[in-house]
């Protein structure tokens, strides 16, 4: 039997299909985040994007999301290697250095519900930005346990 294409390819080297497939849809990257001015530390919050479906974990808008929301971040696999703020678990993270995807990732387990039933997404534990003030996003900032 073949190894998975995850194991053998490198983010570069994967087709779109693939590429997308990786995605648990845990929504952690449709987190806000917070940056430290001083340290550059990133700080998650437990307010999510306006388009992402707190229930679904999914966008509710996913083509047209970057022309919506204006810092929206397309993910690419050279863009990816910039980007220090994905959570530990993402396994866009994970094949670029060269770990395995987690038992509850849908493309080890099969089910794409375990992302959400192992606690690894942010279903129901997220509120929207939109209401929220923007003075108060300090006070959401959380540290998340994330299990790999």
């Amino acid at each position: 039997m073949s190894e998975p294409f995850w194991k053998t390819k490198t983010l570069h080297e994967m087709n779109p299909q693939e590429w997308e497939s990786l995605c648990d849809g845990c929504g952690k990257c449709c987190l806000l985040k917070l940056e430290d001015e001083d340290t550059g530390e990133i700080a998650y919050t437990k307010l999510h994007c306006k388009l992402l479906d707190g229930t679904t974990c999914q966008c509710t808008n996913y083509v047209n999301r970057k022309s919506i929301v204006e810092d929206c971040v397309k993910l690419t696999p050279a863009g990816i290697e910039e980007i220090n703020w994905m959570p530990k678990t993402c396994a866009y993270r994970l094949v670029m250095d060269g770990k395995d995807l987690p038992d509850w990732h849908y493309l080890v387990c099969g089910d794409p519900e375990r992302v959400h039933t192992t606690g690894n997404s942010v279903r129901g534990k997220t509120v929207s930005e939109d209401t929220v003030f923007e003075e108060d996003m300090e006070d959401w900032i959380v540290e998340w346990d994330e299990e790999e």
